[in-house]
């Protein structure tokens, strides 16, 4: 079976509803708490060989509002993106499931389903 990991912050919503999807269908994960775990240059790096930087740059959240406009300005290329996602890693959406090749960024049930060939409820 391939390795299925989520990434997120523990106390996030979307993670929880992810992780609670998961735990009521079987489906074996690891839980990484970016927060706690940490990130690496490789680690982003995957997900960016999958995913467009601003995909995984979280726009909508108080993190995001709380830094100051010349920080957000300065975030414009996939480089600055994972600079910034290291120093703050709330910056990227939550969560994100990787899965053999897939990496899915944001929770959506159906979509989760479809991924992971899980019966619809």
């Amino acid at each position: 079976m391939t390795a299925t990991t989520l990434y997120g912050i523990r106390n996030c919503d979307q993670v929880r509803k992810a992780r609670k999807l998961l735990d009521q269908h079987g489906v074996e994960y690891v839980f990484h708490d970016y927060r706690r775990d940490g990130l690496t240059d490789e680690l982003l790096d995957s997900w960016f060989s999958h995913v467009p930087w601003d995909s995984l740059l979280n726009r909508r959240g108080t993190t995001w509002r709380k830094l100051p406009e010349a920080a957000r300005l300065a975030i414009v290329d996939q480089q600055s993106a994972r600079e910034a996602m290291k120093a703050e890693p709330t910056l990227i959406r939550r969560p994100v499931l990787t899965t053999g090749q897939d990496v899915l960024v944001g929770f959506s049930e159906s979509v989760y389903l479809r991924t992971l060939n899980l019966p619809s409820p």
